[in-house]
């Protein structure tokens, strides 16, 4: 079993601001530091050249909490060495706003210094709120960042956003976060004053269950370090109990690229298959609280929409794909909501996989049989008009425009010759289409 180690370090970190928490104390003091957002900070990428270059004036940073905006913020006045100001929609008003740029202008003014204002929860100011900061962002006073959990385009004033480019930093990954965890323990500013010891399980746990927030994640580490008893040698053992105990959340055998996620994929399907919703939502609580990729759900349901309901429900695919839509839309955890929606919908819809079955059959057809001609009064003019000229009788090659007809139906040849692939069922709304097919057939007689 792989573990991690943290021994001792100096005393010199021993006493830097142990009492400050884990996720503090670690943050990144250079962009190579960051981890995730390579999408925005790998070489190359338009804000690594911006900050690199010092080339910017407004930025706003979005995206799920603990993905690292006020890191981030902070990392680009280091690397800019300009003075950094911070403020908390959530507290500040219009005078600490004006107050703040008032500071800035005079520490420029008498030092040379640039500052930048860093707002935290953007999305709490007001609008008036918002239209204060316009002005001084248009004249440079300071260099304002701004971070937000919410969508901009829907929470923030138009006219700052026109003034601002903006970042949209994504959720750490599981591998992110594993990195994170042993960083935590190597690094003195960790736990330079114990010696830990943490089994491979409980570091994937913790990084499973932070779904993506650093900050999470280093808090449940920090809280098992702190709360385990070292034993006699002075070590302290975090085995996946206690990770599970400090993230409150129990681990389930489950492997994203194995056999439980084929397996629990394999009876959500079958259950939905089957008409039976609880059993449906079962395998789809197992597989959200497992960590499984939502969006791999997502596409499941629309398979399953096609294959399994078809056409005794042809609105289940709609459903299907208007839940993929949802949730790409708001994310987790409130995502999971339209998912469990169109399980629901789809397990207790009527079933028939005739579109299905029929595919499988001309598939077979085409591969294994000979290959049919066009009908010579469904080809293109041209080749009609060649038909026409070796002889082909006109009747042959004339194609009846369907709705000429009353009931926007007439016999024709639509293949060479006689092929069923389609059967309908009574299934659902499958029936009507089974009648009227029938009646079809009786206009051929």
């Amino acid at each position: 079993m792989e573990e991690l180690w943290c021994e001792s370090r100096s005393a010199k970190a021993q006493s830097n601001g142990q009492n400050t928490p884990l996720a503090a104390r670690l943050r990144p003091e250079t962009l190579n530091q960051v981890y995730g957002q390579e999408h925005l900070l790998a070489k190359g990428k338009l804000l690594r050249r911006a900050i690199e270059a010092d080339q910017f004036s407004s930025l706003i940073f979005f995206g799920p909490p603990g993905t690292g905006k006020t890191t981030l913020a902070k990392v680009i006045a280091e690397v800019t060495t300009a003075r950094f100001e911070t403020l908390n929609a959530t507290e500040a008003n219009t005078a600490s706003v004006r107050e703040k740029i008032d500071q800035a202008k005079t520490w420029e003014r008498l030092r040379g210094e640039r500052t930048i204002l860093f707002v935290d929860e953007l999305h709490r100011f007001s609008k008036n709120q918002q239209d204060i900061l316009l002005p001084y962002l248009e004249e440079g006073a300071v260099r304002f960042i701004g971070a937000t959990t919410e969508n901009p385009y829907f929470s923030l004033n138009n006219a700052l956003l026109s003034r601002s480019q903006l970042f949209q930093l994504e959720s750490l990954s599981e591998e992110n976060l594993v990195n994170l965890c042993k960083r935590a323990l190597d690094d003195e500013r960790g736990f330079p004053d114990k010696k830990v010891k943490i089994s491979s399980e409980a570091t994937i746990h913790l990084a499973k269950k932070s779904d993506g927030d650093a900050r999470k994640c280093l808090t449940a580490l920090e809280l098992a370090v702190i709360t385990t008893p070292p034993d006699e040698a002075g070590v302290i053992h975090i085995s996946l109990e206690v990770a599970e105990e400090s993230i409150q959340q129990k681990a389930i055998k489950y492997d994203a690229k194995g056999d439980a996620h084929y397996d629990t994929a394999s009876a959500f399907i079958k259950s939905i298959r089957g008409s039976d919703p609880d059993a449906a939502l079962y395998w789809l609580a197992k597989m959200l609280h497992s960590g499984e990729d939502p969006r791999f759900i997502a596409r499941r349901l629309v398979i399953s929409a096609s294959e399994d309901i078809g056409l005794a429900d042809s609105n289940a695919l709609r459903v299907a794909m208007d839940a993929h839509q949802a949730y790409e839309f708001i994310g987790m955890p409130e995502g999971r909501i339209p998912l469990a929606h169109a399980t629901v919908y789809l397990a207790t819809a009527p079933k028939s996989n005739s579109a299905y079955i029929g595919l499988a059959s001309a598939i077979k057809d085409v591969r294994e049989g000979k290959t049919l001609d066009v009908p010579p009064n469904l080809r293109t003019e041209t080749r009609k008009k060649l038909a026409k000229e070796s002889g082909m009788e006109e009747e042959k090659l004339k194609y009846h425009y369907v709705h000429d007809y009353e009931g926007n139906y007439v016999p024709q040849a639509y293949l060479p010759e006689g092929r069923t692939y389609y059967q309908a069922t009574e299934n659902g709304m499958e029936k009507r289409i089974k009648e009227r097919l029938e009646y079809f057939a009786t206009l051929l007689r």
